[in-house]
């Protein structure tokens, strides 16, 4: 592993660990080759974080991420002032199309979502708390992506749809949430099966997501009423 990035040497391998988990569950050789330390090390640092409930075994008996980082992502999800003020304008939009939203913010290369709410409907778009997902594909990851050529504040129709971007047979739409100077802070989507969406999801959904977005703004004191 290269230089310290925390300067604590344990916690950047530890946390290595963890992001090479967040892709896939993996052997420990897996483990080794992916984050450069050495075989003892990385056993001793999973089965450390298996200890504390932030690593567990899968069926096959490689590493995964545990159970107790989900509760984690949560108690952080809910203390972001962003997440806490899109909470009613989330729920109207959840209600209001009958697919699931969500709310996401950049994070380093990944963006993370912050706020989710699941549809009704038996078959729909499931988007856990907490992940963290890649930027440039699907219409969330195309708004919060760094230089991302968008429409204009104000200008229609102002938000972005995706089919089949970064999961086959779901489609989004999802509109920025931008800060007092109008740079995007954020963006809300709301996705679903192609099927229900159709492949021209915008036409059903964009009006809809885009007044939760200038809600949100409204709500987290981004922007003036």
């Amino acid at each position: 592993m290269g230089t310290s990035v925390s300067g604590v040497g344990v916690l950047d391998k530890a946390l290595s660990v963890l992001d090479a988990l967040e892709v896939r569950p993996r052997s420990l050789a897996e483990l080794v080759e992916v984050t450069g330390i050495s075989r003892a090390t990385a056993h001793r640092l999973a089965s450390a974080l298996e200890v504390h409930g932030l690593v567990r075994r899968d069926e096959e008996g490689r590493f995964a991420l545990g159970a107790r980082l989900v509760a984690m992502g949560r108690s952080a999800a809910a203390g972001l002032p962003l997440a806490s003020a899109a909470a009613d304008a989330l729920e109207e939009l959840r209600d209001e199309t009958g697919e699931s939203v969500q709310l996401y913010v950049r994070e380093g290369d990944r963006r993370v979502c912050v706020a989710a709410l699941e549809s009704p409907h038996g078959l729909r778009t499931i988007v856990p708390l907490g992940a963290r997902l890649p930027l440039g594909v699907g219409s969330a990851g195309r708004l919060l992506e760094p230089g991302a050529e968008l429409p204009p504040a104000g200008r229609q129709p102002g938000w972005i749809a995706s089919v089949g971007e970064r999961e086959a047979g779901v489609a989004s739409v999802s509109a920025p949430v931008r800060g007092p100077d109008g740079e995007v802070v954020a963006a809300v989507s709301v996705s679903g099966p192609i099927e229900r969406t159709t492949r021209q999801p915008g036409r059903r959904y964009g009006a809809a997501v885009l007044a939760a977005a200038r809600r949100v703004e409204r709500d987290a004191g981004l922007r003036p009423e």
